[in-house]
């Protein structure tokens, strides 16, 4: 499995996961309470610049990452266009995308360890209450993860389609690619109870 962290290094990378974290909840709480659409395009446009601030590089690995969310842009902006309402189609859209590439900024700067280690300091409160955290501990790395891994994975099936047919794949790469993932999740199932089980682990620390 790959991770999100860019192996370009950059000065956000040296920031704790605490700061940035925080910073993409106050930026998120502030999005949300803005309807003003142009906010939300300059917001957008800042977001960019963030991500061209450390050169080429991580400006097209940041934006490659954040190509999966197109098929969700077009269905948002479709059916608003349907409904006729354009309006809240781009401010939805807009605070999405804003939002998404703010944390695919996150993920990106900071390493998974470091992300591990502040939900782990996050969940200690309830840990103390003899709630169980394990399983929030490992679902979150494994989600960042897995994440870049079936975006590759539908990239190779649509390629794989396209070299043999002219029509587009559409919905039809949906059956195997569910099919890929749940033997990804088998696998790694197996791999974690064949190291005494982590989620017990964990909590016994």
């Amino acid at each position: 499995m790959i991770s999100l962290t860019s192996p370009v290094e950059t000065r956000a990378h040296r920031w704790p996961a605490w700061l940035k974290l925080g910073a993409l909840c106050l930026a998120s709480t502030g999005l949300f309470m803005v309807r003003d659409i142009a906010i939300h395009a300059v917001a957008l446009v800042a977001v960019l610049a963030l991500y061209a601030a450390p050169g080429p590089v991580f400006l097209r690995a940041g934006l490659r990452s954040l190509r999966v969310m197109l098929p969700f842009v077009v269905i948002l902006l479709g059916w608003h266009m349907v409904t006729g309402d354009m309006r809240l189609g781009l401010l939805i859209t807009l605070r999405m995308v804003s939002l998404v590439a703010l944390a695919n900024l996150v993920t990106m700067t900071t390493g998974l360890e470091d992300l591990v280690d502040l939900i782990r300091r996050l969940t200690a409160p309830l840990r103390r209450l003899g709630l169980p955290t394990g399983a929030l501990e490992i679902a979150v790395p494994l989600v960042i993860r897995f994440t870049p891994v079936l975006v590759a994975r539908a990239e190779t099936l649509a390629e794989a389609w396209r070299a043999r047919s002219r029509r587009r794949p559409g919905w039809r790469l949906i059956l195997p690619l569910t099919l890929q993932a749940l033997d990804d999740a088998d696998h790694v199932g197996e791999a974690l109870r064949a190291r005494g089980g982590a989620l017990g682990l964990h909590e016994q620390e």
